[in-house]
């Protein structure tokens, strides 16, 4: 089989797994409006959501558009009129649970990229707490997502992306603090995902998977 035909058959296979397009065209609009006022912001969340789009190849079926919609909404918490906090996955899922939305995207949201390890330094586990957190193929999916996705929409691998962030936010910040723990969550997410993609027969790296 030529390898166009591959590719066409995987996004065949995409658009079959997005069965409920209304949770993820609400979830676009959403972050849309709020996000307007962060344009970088929301060309990094434009672009997850379309990564999230080729990974939901790893996910089952019906959670495709949970995952979607998930990597649409992950970071609505940067937005200023959210921030209650400061740490951006809390502030999205609190924002989200008030306005009734799926506890599954409240919980992704909330402890999406390993977020529970910098909870714990800013001394917010407890707060996280309330939102449970599952480690699953969706999980996994939303954080490669995000951390094979630049600040402003580029892609990057994981090294690349850590390597980034702790340049951006500096050596003291929670994130830095928190990398030791987190790093090992981040690598171990990106190779579950690497071999779920490879058992399905798509031989392709992370970073050029969704353009």
């Amino acid at each position: 089989m030529s390898n166009q035909l591959q590719t066409d058959n995987k996004w065949s296979e995409i658009e079959e797994r997005l069965l409920t397009p209304q949770m993820v065209a609400a979830a676009a609009d959403l972050t849309d409006h709020i996000l307007a006022s962060c344009p970088d912001r929301l060309a990094h969340s434009r672009a997850v959501a379309r990564r999230a789009r080729f990974l939901a190849l790893t996910v089952e079926p019906q959670c495709a558009p949970l995952l979607v919609a998930a990597a649409w909404v992950h970071d609505i918490g940067y937005a200023p009129c959210l921030r209650e906090s400061g740490f951006h996955p809390l502030d999205g899922a609190r924002y989200l649970r008030r306005i009734s939305w799926p506890p599954e995207i409240c919980n992704l949201v909330a402890h999406h990229s390993g977020a529970r390890f910098v909870a714990s330094v800013l001394e917010l586990e407890s707060q996280l707490g309330q939102y449970p957190f599952t480690q699953d193929a969706v999980s996994d999916a939303l954080t490669v997502a995000d951390q094979t996705t630049g600040p402003h929409g580029e892609a990057m691998n994981t090294e690349e992306r850590m390597s980034d962030m702790l340049r951006r936010h500096g050596p003291d910040s929670a994130n830095a603090v928190a990398h030791q723990l987190r790093q090992p969550y981040l690598r171990a997410a990106a190779t579950r995902v690497h071999e779920r993609l490879e058992s399905m027969g798509v031989h392709t790296e992370l970073t050029t998977a969704a353009a």
